[in-house]
């Protein structure tokens, strides 16, 4: 859903209250730890420090999506949990417009406690302009004990605007990674 000017709250409200029945926009879900045929795939990794207390921290940013927080993307609600089932709203500016993308968190990934490996993903649904699945984990190397995040995207445009402005679009996703990834080194 695209505006000429940031969304009201209670617009945001209404999207994610008509987005919680919506169906994901693709199938099977699990594709993003695969290579289909069709979509792109993206995949980040940073070292964002080092040792056992900076992989608690970046797990307690990563479940408060701090990866969300870059100034022209936004998550809705700030709160969300990341539970299989949440579903959210992805507020971006773009181009001088804004846009609104409903999401589902589908799975987790290692333990919040414990572990060497936490993440989650979500997958799009069908009022968002992409179509696909993203996993967003930190992990920490235990031989080095450097910390990580990762993002490993699948996608494909879904919408006729996101088709249409293809390579766009794809400047857009690589910057999301870029900015999510300096979030998190930020922690």
């Amino acid at each position: 859903m695209f505006f000429a000017a940031r969304p009201l709250p209670r617009d945001v409200e209404a999207f994610i209250a008509g987005s919680r029945d919506l169906p994901l926009s693709y199938a099977p879900v699990g594709i993003a730890g695969q290579d289909p045929p069709g979509y792109d795939v993206d995949d980040l990794a940073v070292r964002i420090g080092h040792g056992d207390k900076l992989f608690e921290q970046a797990k307690a940013a990563l479940a408060a999506w701090a990866h969300f927080r870059l100034g022209w993307v936004e998550l809705f609600p700030s709160n969300a949990s990341i539970e299989p089932g949440s579903v959210v709203a992805v507020l971006v500016r773009q181009l001088g417009c804004w846009s609104l993308h409903g999401c589902r968190v589908l799975y987790g990934l290692g333990q919040r406690r414990g572990g060497d490996r936490f993440g989650f993903a979500y997958g799009t649904l069908i009022n968002h302009a992409e179509m696909g699945e993203e996993i967003f984990e930190v992990f920490l190397e235990p031989e080095s004990g450097d910390v990580f995040y990762r993002i490993r995207a699948v996608s494909r445009p879904r919408a006729l605007v996101a088709r249409l402005g293809y390579p766009i679009v794809r400047r857009f996703q690589a910057r999301f990674r870029r900015d999510s990834g300096a979030a998190m080194q930020r922690i």
